[in-house]
């Protein structure tokens, strides 16, 4: 029992060293522990009594679990997709290659998608929500990733219309399981240095085959570039997401397999997409 109102303020005190939103996470924890919505917890303040269990979630938090593991989900282009350790939480900054999917095909939107890398399944599922004539396949080396996938596509109403594929794009012949012809083409792939220095929300909780990719944070790069002709479609485009500091050597090797280019930058104004074309 007790207030709720002054429970949020100290829980924010309290989250204040370890987020960059304390009050926030603090009314998503406690909207999550009355089983409520976040907006109708703020409309029923301040006579609301301290939720059960609300404690123990703000100590997770304070020990730099995100907020996405200890709630299950995950907001990204508007819809909630369910999170956990075995695959990576969406960022906003990925919406980015949503907004110039949207863009880029206004006019005549892809038939066939696929995501390489898909974990959640947030960027393939975003994009079969934006083009319902569409079909996509997510591919991903983890299995639990897949089935993450596959409960948010079951979730989203949007099974129907997409399809897993447990693949490794580091074994021989990986672009063979997943056929050619595709209009777009999403990839998040790892792209962090291995020697990088990441915040405890990350590196302690979020898993790393997600993550790092050698010691540039190229390697990936390094395999998806030149396997990209066999899987895009004639006049179809590939979108990467990419570090803030690598659009020089992604876009060389983009170049030397012959690709158009082109970079946008995110909200911050930091470079974070490469747009590709045959």
């Amino acid at each position: 029992m007790g207030d709720a109102a002054g429970a949020l303020r100290e829980a924010a005190q309290r989250l204040a060293g370890i987020s960059d939103s304390p009050r926030l996470d603090a009314e998503l924890l406690m909207a999550y522990a009355l089983q409520i919505e976040r907006s109708e917890l703020l409309l029923k303040l301040p006579g609301v009594d301290v939720p059960a269990g609300f404690s123990g979630l703000v100590d997770r938090r304070q020990r730099s679990e995100p907020i996405a593991h200890i709630i299950g989900q995950k907001q990204f282009w508007g819809l909630d997709f369910q999170v956990t350790p075995d695959v990576l939480i969406p960022r906003p900054d990925s919406e980015l290659l949503i907004e110039e999917a949207v863009r880029k095909f206004a006019a005549a939107p892809p038939r066939r998608i696929v995501d390489l890398g898909t974990g959640s399944g947030a960027l393939l599922l975003a994009a079969l929500h934006e083009f319902p004539d569409a079909r996509g396949v997510g591919m991903d080396a983890s299995a639990a990733a897949l089935q993450i996938a596959h409960n948010n596509a079951d979730a989203l109403g949007l099974a129907d219309r997409s399809s897993f594929l447990l693949l490794d794009w580091t074994l021989p012949d990986w672009t063979g399981a997943l056929g050619s012809g595709f209009d777009l083409i999403l990839a998040n792939p790892p792209y962090v240095a291995t020697g990088a220095q990441l915040s405890a929300d990350v590196a302690d909780f979020e898993p790393h085959q997600a993550l790092f990719a050698g010691e540039q944070g190229l390697d990936d790069y390094r395999i998806i570039l030149p396997a990209l002709e066999k899987l895009l479609s004639p006049d179809g485009t590939a979108l990467l997401e990419i570090g803030f500091d690598q659009a020089n050597p992604v876009s060389e090797i983009a170049v030397k397999n012959s690709y158009h280019i082109e970079l946008k930058q995110d909200l911050s104004g930091n470079d974070r997409m490469l747009i590709l074309h045959r």
